[in-house]
């Protein structure tokens, strides 16, 4: 694999597994960190159009298989997370932290934007899975989104354009979005900083956050609750190897005791098998799960 010259940080096989928060995975082939988007633009038009591209958040919502990720790796570095509010409007980085433009949002008096305190991640994978939590959700505040195909040319996108459903984006899966602009609606700081402190609370009570997780496996079917069929299906704190669903919310997938990705992902599938057989539903993948096996 030919890699182009670039101004950011280009490195052969790199372990994966310290840049996720499940803390497993194996090498990506190349991992990129561009300086800026232009950095960014000109390694897409250089580079082969045969070499996977994959592009990799803080893998807060991302399991890595043990085999590592083929091709290039792509992790927006501190350009992409800048923030910034003018009138009732966001501009937040697609590697800027969702918590991160929260507060932003708050502190200028911008509301709409609390849900963002409880969804961990970045604003780049919010994008990608509409994510949302407490019955609000990306779509309901974003206004356009910036993003490179994979020539490197510059696109801008309206909410329509993203095609939104229930945690899922409908916009092709080559482009990697570089920012994005959200729309609120005006309140007082202490208002909206109340709301978002509620939302930390819930999350801090009903969720393992301290634990080695990637938040929600399974999305929710259509009015029914992940964590309700796996606990009828006596599946709480149930372990594959070193990983478990969680004791305290069982639709999350915890790496409990050094388990491997195959360890993390036998043991979703096999609660997808036990629910489908049990209750006669299908369980999705929330998790999104990329690389070779071992």
């Amino acid at each position: 694999m030919n890699l182009p010259n670039v101004r950011g940080s280009l490195k052969r096989n790199v372990l994966l597994a310290p840049y996720t928060w499940l803390r497993v995975g194996g090498a990506a082939d190349a991992l990129f960190i561009p300086k800026d988007e232009a950095d960014l633009a000109l390694f897409l038009s250089s580079i082969d159009p045969a070499v996977p591209v994959t592009v990799l958040g803080v893998a807060s919502n991302t399991l890595v298989r043990d085999g590592g990720v083929e091709g290039v790796v792509v992790r927006l570095g501190p350009s992409f997370a800048r923030v910034s509010t003018d009138g009732m409007t966001v501009r937040a980085g697609a590697a800027a932290l969702d918590s991160r433009v929260a507060k932003a949002a708050a502190k200028s008096g911008i509301a709409g934007l609390e849900f963002y305190a409880g969804v961990p991640g970045t604003i780049g994978g919010a994008l990608r899975m509409n994510a949302g939590c407490y019955g609000s959700e990306t779509a309901d505040v974003l206004q356009s989104v910036v993003a490179l195909d994979r020539r490197g040319r510059r696109l801008e996108l309206s909410v329509e354009d993203m095609d939104y459903r229930y945690r899922h984006c409908g916009a092709p899966s080559g482009l990697i979005f570089t920012e994005a602009v959200f729309q609120g609606t005006p309140d007082t700081p202490v208002a909206i900083t109340a709301r978002m402190d509620e939302i930390t609370a819930m999350r801090e009570q009903s969720q393992p956050i301290r634990e080695k997780t990637s938040g929600s496996t399974f999305k929710n079917p259509n009015g029914q609750s992940s964590w309700k069929l796996i606990d009828a299906a006596g599946l709480r704190g149930y372990r594959v190897g070193g990983a478990q669903m969680s004791e305290l919310h069982c639709n999350f997938m915890i790496n409990a005791d050094g388990a491997s990705a195959a360890d993390l992902e036998q043991l979703g599938e096999t609660v997808r098998a036990e629910v489908l057989a049990s209750q006669g539903v299908q369980l999705d993948w929330e998790v999104r799960r990329i690389g070779r096996p071992a």
